[in-house]
């Protein structure tokens, strides 16, 4: 398969991926920091299963969600790291078309479900909080399995539509993707039809989807800090803020750099494209590696099931 930007193609059979742009002579420098942050993520998130799944006492709506926060991430950085690394160490570029789909398909449906993992979590802490005697009755298992499940059905069922638009566009221009991962945009600009359909789609989900995500938990914390500060004693409002301390550390890690890309990506147009593709890269891997981080760290009963694992 040829590199040259004029390939002429109907339907390509592969795709072939350029790494990082403009800085093909340091890819294996590059590499060593993205696959510490995939192993780190790798042992972390299978650590956070391990010890919510053999501590009885973590058997909790908090830790159901924040298991499914760490098969997310697990699926989401394997989606794309293997790939990647395989560019940058082995000059392994090509992607098979259908595979490119599939791997955009898991990339986006699982950004999307992790972004409804974080609104179910913030809605456990309100209800924690501000409802604290009705916690059990309110988040019991049967509720807390349809939230999931709606979690999971709501990524899939819009994220579905994104390779059959793709899979219906022509492609004449090129099949140079230049970054290390296919995306739903980095294929749609490839096509040499009008793909509005997709553009438009693709802002829909990102706004009304994740954006409404967002919005909920603002409230739902709004609603929490309001609860907080009317608490009588300045021990008990920190101790209260201490049980959202990882979950609104975690929140942040995920929006804040994906808010960041975004806004340069759309308004600094004289940033290099290698500049581009690494903050997105560090944006799609930065939040597996730090949740089950952040997690171990704030969260007492994870930090002690730990510290019992170890010394034992």
């Amino acid at each position: 398969m040829s590199y040259s930007n004029t390939t002429d193609f109907t339907n390509p059979s592969t795709f072939i991926l350029m790494g990082i742009p403009g800085l093909e002579a340091a890819h294996v420098w590059i590499s060593i920091p993205f696959c510490a942050m995939y192993v780190i993520a790798i042992l972390g998130n299978f650590t956070i299963l391990f010890i919510v799944k053999t501590e009885s006492s973590l058997h909790e709506p908090m830790y159901y969600f924040l298991c499914m926060l760490a098969v997310s991430d697990l699926v989401l950085s394997t989606s794309i790291l293997p790939k990647m690394l395989s560019i940058f160490w082995f000059n392994s570029r090509e992607i098979d078309f259908s595979a490119c789909l599939i791997q955009l398909y898991f990339l986006h449906c699982f950004s999307v479900m992790e972004s409804g993992i974080f609104m179910a979590m913030a809605l456990d802490r309100y209800v924690a909080i501000c409802h604290p005697l009705r916690h059990s009755t309110i988040l019991t298992n049967p509720v807390v399995t349809k939230i999931a499940l709606i979690v999971v059905l709501r990524s899939d069922i819009f994220i579905l539509p994104y390779p059959f638009l793709l899979r219906q566009w022509p492609y004449c221009r090129t099949n140079i993707i230049p970054q290390p991962y296919c995306a739903h945009m980095a294929v749609a600009k490839l096509a040499c039809a009008n793909t509005h359909v997709s553009s438009y789609y693709g802002l829909f989900v990102q706004f009304c989807v994740m954006g409404l995500d967002v919005i909920f938990i603002v409230i739902s914390y709004t609603l929490v800090l309001r609860a907080i500060f009317s608490l009588p004693t300045k021990d008990a409002r920190l101790k209260t803020f201490g049980t959202c301390i990882s979950h609104l550390c975690a929140t942040l890690v995920f929006y804040i750099p994906g808010l960041f890309f975004s806004l340069t990506y759309r308004f600094y147009k004289h940033v290099p494209l290698h500049f581009h593709v690494l903050i997105a890269n560090v944006y799609l891997l930065m939040p597996p590696m730090l949740n089950p981080i952040i997690y171990g760290v704030r969260t007492k009963q994870i930090r002690d099931r730990l510290l019992r694992l170890f010394t034992h």
